[in-house]
């Protein structure tokens, strides 16, 4: 099972769980290739798009863990 978390770097979330890049596209992180934007938590990225952080990160782990099931 995959745990994401704030401090979780969006980089490591993508390697391990590609499929969930679709619902960082969708709060507005077009750039997921860039440094900046692999390199930010969670939490950060949150913050600079303006999303609540506990629930993206419950549809997060949800999609991250489909797979896992």
């Amino acid at each position: 099972m995959i745990e994401i978390k704030k401090d979780t770097i969006i980089g490591d979330i993508l390697d391990v769980a590609p499929q969930t890049a679709p619902i960082f596209l969708s709060i507005g992180m077009h750039c997921l290739g860039c440094p900046s934007s692999r390199g930010e938590t969670v939490e950060e990225a949150c913050a600079v798009h303006g999303v609540d952080c506990e629930k993206l990160l419950e549809i997060v782990n949800e999609e991250a863990n489909k797979a896992a099931k």
